[in-house]
Formats: structure tokens, C-alpha cells, sequence
């Protein structure tokens, strides 16, 4: 029955050995009431393919003439047929064993159903055992499925059976819905109806999981070979530097053919820090080696270009060509759509030059466009070299005196970008020679100075910008000072000549001395009165409500601030109450009032700090 319960078909045996057919209803009643049953639909009913009994055979007779049942599954024999077609149900046949028999089910009742199958399973359940069922009886029945490893029999006529392998239990399966005979007995005891099913073991679960790991390695195995495989290999190992190596390097830099590889290694030596005082003429050398390759990369590209441009000048022409037959096929078409050629022609044949018309006017309108859009991108071309080596269309700067002060800025700019180059060497070439791993309190106490200093030199800079815009600012009014001058100077000029017409008048009318002095007393008080108002108009005013009440505040906070504040602590106070003012305008504001607040240091080298105070009532004195 191992052949069917793999799924291969009924079990058969040749017909010239062995011919009772159990299709025969009698047969089949016989046996059932062997097992006390009662036959059911037996009328000419197809149940198994042949017999594999022998006629006439008595199991008794076994122990006393020595004649074994035959078993089905012995090799050698020849009883497994072909793998019937799909369509066609399997049909089991009666089992013959040593201490019991096997009637196969019903073949019109549906299968027996069995539960899901777990995972690894090995292990199956069998129950409806006979209650006189012995293990040994158990393991030569299902022995037959393959090797067994356990039995655990139970006293409720059910069992679990654990084989060797996982498609052993599908050939135990197949025995589910078989009717169990012991011997001959027709006792309720000695027979069972067997339900075979799938059971779940931990052992089998554990076993199924390592072999899935087991699977998962060997899977990851391969893959990382595959990976090993397919990886591009490691670039070679870059040498170290040694005046050797160096030497070597500066012939291979000069290589046009070796230069590619030279200059990666001497890339990675500046990049691991191999630069020092003794070996930075070596590297200049090397350096100086790689700027001589620009010229030659330069040429290169430009005849590259040359090439570019000949494939260009090639392609228009090929295209101008093409366009040419182009129109000489529609002329053609042109030429067979006149009615001196066009009515000669049949209908389809009209219809097919007409079409062949269009499609040749639309390439070569195509192809017409495309020429003109290579020769618009020349024309751009050429425009923009035209423009660029013209020099009519470049600007110039007719100020002689801001051409002097921008060449002076630029060299200034370049020195002190060439002094930052130098500190920043030295730096590295000390950090270097010290080493990271011991630095003291006192290089730290340093950097932390260096940066104090930085961050003062930062802020005596944005002083300074402040310092030049108030410079700019006085020079204009200066400059409105001195026309104020000049206009009161002419006015008093008009007066003092008004004043000496008015005093010959007086002396030609006979006015008295007083009245004189009235006129001078009135001239100067114009006069005065006239400064007070230049001197209003050239003091700097409030711009908004806004500065007027910052400047409160501000006097309100450092008032209470005897010793004066930082402009970060000024700024925070005044951040609660506007946070979109910047302390850049708040310093600003308190530069523009020098009477009001005046700014001091206090401290000493690392703890050197700003402080703003208020000083109104000192200066409302010097007014």
C-alpha cells in the first residue's frame, strides 16, 4: 500500500497468479460479515482493481504450513503499477498482515479529513484502535511506512507513531478510514475502524527549525560567496613616504602615461599630513610637477574640440544633403500632382502619391529645422565671442582715484590672506611637532585666549564699520556746516551794510546814538537766533517713537545698573519685551547718544569685558 499512499495509484498484482476479484458482491458481503457489518451499496460497484488474495486462503493456515501472507510491498515483486491520470480516484485494495487485516473504506463515503499539516511534521495520530491492539501489532502494521523511531501508546485505544522521515507519514495517512481486524475474531474488541491524522510534536517543530536554520547558513553562505565573487577587486596598498618613494614619485609625475596614478599617491600623502618643514621643498617640487600637466590637459581639450567641431561641420553638411534630395523628392511629388501628369494616374494611385507627398513634406520639414536650429546655435556662438573680445562692450572706470583705492584694497587683501596662510602653517606645523594626545592646561588656557581674541578682534572690526560710518556721517555735516557758514557770513555781510545805510540815514535825520544800538542789538539776536536754528537742524534727531522708547528703557535698565551691563544681558532684557530687536541695534542706538551712555572695559586679559553705563547726568552738565 506504499505505492498508494504516496499517490501513485491502486495497488494490483497479475491476474494469472492471484484472480479473486473483490468486485464480486458476494465477496464483498462475506467480508463485511466477517467483521460483523452489514454490507452497504454493493450492487455492481467498482470498489477495488484486483485482489491480492490468494484463492481459498485462510490466515489460520499460516502457522500450521509455514505460507505467509503475501505483502504487497515486497520488494521484488512487482506490484506497484504506473502513476494513474488525475481524474481517476484511488481505490484501495484489502491488506493482509501477519496478526491482523486491513479492509480498506467504503469507496462512495467521502475521505477522511485530516487537520492542517504542521511544519516538519513526523509524528501522526491513530486513532480507533482495537481495545486489544498491542504495540507490536501497531508497529508491524505501520512499519511498513518506513522506519519508526517512537510509539506512545495510550489506553484509549489511540497511539502516536513517529517515523524517520517526513514523507513516511503521508504513507501512513493513506491507511486512514481502513476497517482493522485482529486474526479471525468477529469480537466488537478485536476490530476498529483506524482514523490516521497529522499531530503536532515539539520534537518534530524543533528539528524542522534547525534545518531551516541550517538551510538560512548555507543560503547566506552562498551568497556571501556569489558577493565575494562578483566584488571589484581593492585598489593596490599606497605606499608610505620616504625621500626613496619621493624620488620616484616625482619622476612618475613628470609620465604623461603614469601621472593618473602618481597623482593619487601624492594626494593621499598630503592628505595623511606627510608634509613638514624638512619635506615641504619636495612636495612644492611634485606640486609645481602636476601644474606643468595643465598645459598638456588643455591642449588635449582643445583638440578634442577640434574634433567636436569637425564631427559638427561633417553631420551639417551630411544633413544639408539629405535635405537637398529631400526637396528634390517632393519636387517630384510637386511635379506629379499637375494636371498635365495627375490625370493619367487611377484613383488609389492619386491617393497613394498624395500620401507619400505629406510624409516627405514632413520630414523634410523636420530636417529643415533641425539645420536651422545648428546654424542659430553658431550664430549665438559667434555672437557671444564677438561680444566677449570686443572691448568697446567692457566696462570702464573713468575714476582715477577709485581705480587707485581698489588696487590698494586688493593688495592689502592679499597680504593679509597670504600673513593668514603663513599663521595657519605655523599652527599646523606646531600642533603637529606637539601632538594632540599632550596638550596641557596651558594650551588649552591659550585657545581659549586665541579664540577670546578672536571674538574681540571680531567686535573691534564691527566697530570700526561703525566708526567709518560715523566718520561718513560728520563728514556730511561738515560739508553742511561749511554752506551754513558761508550763507550766514553772506547774510551777515547784507546786514552789516543794511546797519551802515541805517546809521548814515540816522546821522543824515538826526537820530540820536540809541536808536543805533537798537539796530546792532537787533542784528545780533537774527544772528543768533539763526545759529541756534543750524545747530538744531545739524543735530542728529530721534528717526521714530520706537528709538524714544527704547532709549527710555534704556536708561531706566542701567540706571539701576550703577556698574553698567553687557550688551548680551541688555539685549536678553530687552528681547522679553520686543523679539525682533537685535542687539546690533541696540549697540547702534547707544553709539549715537555718546552723552547719554558711554561704553568702558573692565578686566583683565581672559575675563576683558564691555560694559555700557548711563551717563546723562554727567552730560547735561557739559552743555
Amino acid at each position: 500500500f506504499l505505492a498508494a499512499a504516496d499517490g501513485l495509484g491502486s495497488i494490483a498484482i497479475d491476474t494469472t497468479q492471484l484472480n479473486m476479484s473483490v468486485t464480486d458482491p458476494t465477496a464483498w458481503a462475506t467480508a463485511m460479515n466477517n467483521l460483523g457489518m452489514v454490507p452497504v451499496g454493493l450492487a455492481g460497484q467498482q470498489l477495488v482493481t484486483d485482489s491480492i488474495c490468494v484463492p481459498g486462503f485462510d490466515p489460520s493456515l499460516s502457522m500450521m504450513t509455514g505460507i505467509t501472507p503475501i505483502n504487497p510491498m515486497i520488494p521484488g515483486m512487482g506490484l506497484v503499477p504506473p502513476p494513474p491520470p488525475t481524474d481517476v480516484p484511488v481505490v484501495k485494495e484489502i491488506i493482509h498482515c501477519k496478526s491482523c487485516t486491513l479492509f480498506p473504506p467504503n469507496p462512495n463515503l467521502p475521505p477522511p479529513s485530516t487537520r492542517e499539516r504542521p511544519p516538519g511534521c513526523k509524528t501522526v495520530f491513530v486513532g480507533g484502535l482495537p481495545e486489544n491492539a498491542t504495540e507490536e501489532i501497531i508497529q508491524e502494521v505501520f512499519e511498513q511506512c518506513g522506519d519508526i523511531t517512537a510509539i506512545r501508546k495510550s489506553k484509549k485505544n489511540f497511539c502516536h507513531i513517529r517515523f524517520a522521515e517526513e514523507f513516511m507519514v503521508d504513507k501512513a495517512i493513506y491507511l486512514s478510514g481502513y476497517r482493522m481486524r485482529l486474526g479471525s475474531s468477529t469480537d466488537k474488541k478485536d476490530s476498529g475502524r483506524l482514523h490516521v491524522d497529522f499531530a503536532q510534536a515539539r520534537d518534530d517543530f524543533y528539528e524542522w527549525e534547525c534545518k531551516q536554520r541550517m538551510l538560512a547558513r548555507e543560503e547566506r553562505h552562498r551568497r556571501k560567496l556569489e558577493e565575494d565573487r562578483l566584488r571589484p577587486p581593492s585598489p593596490p596598498a599606497i605606499m608610505h613616504y620616504s625621500e626613496h618613494e619621493a624620488a620616484l614619485l616625482a619622476e612618475k609625475l613628470k609620465d604623461d602615461s603614469k601621472f593618473s596614478e602618481a597623482i593619487t599617491v601624492l594626494l593621499t600623502w598630503i592628505e595623511r599630513g606627510e608634509v613638514n618643514r624638512r619635506s615641504a621643498n619636495q612636495f612644492y617640487s611634485m606640486v609645481q610637477s602636476a601644474n606643468s600637466h595643465v598645459r598638456r590637459l588643455m591642449n588635449e581639450k582643445a583638440a578634442h574640440e577640434q574634433e567636436m567641431e569637425q564631427a559638427k561641420e561633417s553631420f551639417k553638411n551630411a544633413l544639408t544633403g539629405i535635405l537637398t534630395q529631400f526637396e528634390q523628392i517632393v519636387a517630384v511629388f510637386n511635379a506629379s500632382t499637375r494636371q498635365k501628369a495627375w490625370d493619367h494616374f487611377s484613383k488609389a494611385q492619386r491617393k497613394n502619391i498624395d500620401i507619400w507627398r505629406k510624409h516627405s513634406e514632413e520630414l523634410r520639414n523636420a530636417h529643415s529645422e533641425q539645420l536651422m536650429g545648428i546654424r542659430r546655435e553658431e550664430e549665438m556662438e559667434m555672437s557671444d565671442d564677438d561680444s566677449g573680445d570686443n572691448p568697446s562692450k567692457k566696462l570702464r572706470v573713468d575714476d582715477s582715484a577709485l581705480a587707485a583705492q581698489a588696487y590698494a584694497l586688493k593688495e592689502e587683501n592679499d597680504s593679509l590672506r597670504w600673513q593668514l596662510d603663513a599663521y595657519r602653517n605655523e599652527v599646523e606645523l606646531l600642533k603637529q611637532e606637539k601632538g594632540q594626545l599632550f596638550r596641557t592646561e596651558e594650551s588649552l588656557t591659550k585657545d581659549q585666549q586665541l579664540q577670546f581674541l578672536q571674538q574681540t578682534m571680531q567686535g573691534m572690526q564691527q566697530q570700526l564699520l561703525s566708526i567709518q560710518e560715523e566718520l561718513n556721517n560728520k563728514k556730511s555735516e561738515l560739508e553742511q556746516a561749511k554752506e551754513e557758514q558761508t550763507h550766514t557770513q553772506a547774510m551777515l555781510k547784507v546786514l552789516q551794510e543794511q546797519l551802515k545805510s541805517a546809521k548814515e540815514l540816522a546821522e543824515i535825520n538826526g537820530h540820536d546814538e540809541s536808536q543805533a544800538n537798537e539796530i546792532n542789538v537787533l542784528t545780533v539776536a537774527l544772528v543768533n537766533q539763526d545759529r541756534e536754528k543750524n545747530s538744531e537742524k545739524r543735530s542728529p534727531g530721534l528717526k521714530s517713537e520706537k528709538e524714544a522708547l527704547l532709549i527710555g528703557i534704556i536708561s531706566t535698565f542701567l540706571h539701576v545698573h550703577p556698574f553698567g551691563a553687557n550688551i548680551e544681558y541688555l539685549w536678553s532684557y530687552m528681547q522679553q519685551l520686543d523679539s525682533r530687536i537685535s542687539a546690533n541695534e541696540i549697540e547702534m542706538l547707544l553709539m549715537r547718544l555718546p552723552r547719554m551712555f558711554k561704553q568702558e572695559f573692565t578686566g583683565v586679559g581672559a575675563t576683558l569685558e564691555k560694559r555700557w553705563k548711563f551717563c546723562a547726568f554727567e552730560g547735561i552738565k557739559t552743555i
